[in-house]
C-alpha cells in the first residue's frame, strides 16, 4: 500500500506531534485527566522567549561534522520536523522534546552584537561558521526578527566564511549578502530535501517550505552566484530512501553543485516519539522502517558512535551509500568544489582605528 493511501493525520494542525514526552532529567510527570487532547493542545500557540546567552559561537570536535564552529539564533524550531535530532536539547531547558520543542522557541536577540564582539577578539581564529548546526536559522519567526540576516551582515563585514543548511525558502531573502560573501569564497547554502511528496512533507515536517519551494530556492541561489547544494537528510529507510535518485536529479537540474546525505538519527527519547508517529501515520510501514534502522545501527535504533551516526553500518547502510554515490554521479553532481576560505578575513574595527 502506497504512502498516499496510508497517510493519516492524527496531530494538531501544522504540528509534528501533540505529544509531550517526560523530560529525562525531570522526576515529575504531567498526566492529563483525559486521553482526548483538549483544544489548547489541538491548537497550540507558539511562544517566544528571550535567550540571554553571553556567548554565541559554539565549538565541537566531532569528526562527523564539516566544521567545528556554529552559531544558533534559535533554540527550538517551529518547523516541527518529527525526526529532528535537536529535539532532545529542549530537555536541558526543563521542557519536553515533543510539542514544547516546536511551540516554545528561545531567541537570541543580542546574537549579532555578541557575534561581532567574538569575531573581533584577538583569541578568535578565522574559520568557517555553520549557521546553524542545531535548529533551522530560517524558521518562520526569522521573517520578522531577522536575527540570521543581521548575523550574515556581521559575517560579511569580517568576510568570515559561513555555511547554511535550511529547509526554508526564506534563505533567498538574503541572497544580496550571500552573493557578496560568495565573491570571497565565503558562503555555501544547502537546502535539505527529505521527500518530494507534499502530503508526506506536510505531516513529517509540517511548517517547512514545501519541497518544490526548496528546489526553487536552489535555483534562485545558483542564478545569483551563491554556491548551493542539496542535503538528502535525513533518509528514513523504508519510507523515503527510494526517492533519493529523483531528489538528486531535480536538485541538480535546479543548480545544485554539491550534495550530501544523513541517515535518520534518533537520540534519547526521540526514538519513542518517532515510533509513536509511525504508529499513527504509517502503521503498515512501522515495522519495516524500524527494522531497517536497527539493521543499520548495530541492532539498535540509534548508535551515536562517531563515523556510525548519520551513516550507519552493515549491508543496508552500504547499499544506501552506494545508491547515493551512483545517483549523485548520474545527476551530474561531482562534489569537486573548493572548501570555504577564510583567506579574506578582516577585522573592520581594526581597519577603522588605523585611520586615526
Amino acid at each position: 500500500m502506497g504512502i498516499e493511501k496510508t497517510l493519516r493525520r492524527k496531530s494538531a494542525k501544522g504540528r509534528g506531534t501533540i505529544d509531550n514526552p517526560t523530560n529525562r532529567f525531570e522526576k515529575i510527570e504531567y498526566v492529563p485527566e483525559s486521553e482526548e487532547p483538549d483544544e489548547e493542545v489541538c491548537k497550540p500557540q507558539t511562544e517566544y522567549f528571550v535567550d540571554t546567552s553571553k556567548t554565541v559561537i559554539a565549538y565541537n570536535d566531532s569528526p562527523d561534522l564539516g566544521g567545528s564552529a556554529s552559531i544558533n539564533p534559535y533554540r527550538g524550531c517551529e518547523h516541527g520536523c518529527i525526526y529532528c535530532y535537536a529535539r532532545p536539547t529542549h530537555e536541558y531547558l526543563s521542557l519536553s522534546l515533543g510539542l514544547d520543542f516546536e511551540t516554545k522557541i528561545f531567541v537570541k536577540k543580542e546574537m549579532p552584537k555578541l557575534l561581532r564582539k567574538e569575531l573581533a577578539s584577538k583569541k578568535y581564529k578565522p574559520q568557517a561558521i555553520m549557521l546553524s548546526g542545531n535548529t533551522d536559522s530560517y524558521q518562520p519567526i526569522e521573517k520578522h526578527l531577522q536575527i540570521s540576516r543581521s548575523c550574515l551582515k556581521v559575517l560579511l563585514d569580517f568576510r568570515n566564511p559561513v555555511g547554511i543548511v535550511t529547509k526554508n525558502i526564506l534563505v533567498t531573502r538574503d541572497i544580496d549578502l550571500l552573493s557578496e560573501l560568495a565573491k570571497f569564497n565565503a558562503a555555501v547554502v544547502f537546502l535539505s530535501v527529505t521527500t518530494l511528496n507534499n502530503k508526506l512533507a506536510s505531516v513529517m515536517e509540517p511548517r517547512t517550505s514545501k519541497p518544490h519551494l526548496r528546489l526553487k530556492a536552489i535555483e534562485q541561489l545558483a542564478k545569483a552566484g551563491v554556491p548551493v547544494g542539496v542535503m538528502v537528510a535525513p533518509i528514513l529507510p523504508g519510507l523515503t530512501d527510494e526517492e533519493m535518485p529523483e531528489i538528486l536529479k531535480q536538485a541538480a537540474n535546479a543548480g545544485a553543485t554539491r550534495a550530501g546525505y544523513v541517515l535518520l538519527r534518533l537520540p534519547f527519547a526521540l526514538k519513542e516519539l518517532f515510533e509513536g508517529w509511525l504508529e499513527k501515520n504509517f502503521p503498515d510501514r512501522k515495522k519495516k522502517v524500524l527494522n531497517r534502522l536497527t539493521e543499520s545501527y548495530n541492532g539498535k535504533l540509534y548508535d551515536s558512535t562517531f563515523h556510525v551516526r548519520g551513516r550507519g553500518t552493515g549491508v543496508l547502510a552500504d547499499q544506501i551509500a552506494d545508491l547515493f554515490r551512483i545517483s549523485r554521479i548520474k545527476a551530474g553532481i561531482n562534489n569537486s568544489v573548493p572548501p570555504l576560505s577564510a583567506a579574506h578575513f578582516r577585522n573592520p574595527g581594526v581597519k577603522q582605528m588605523s585611520l586615526f
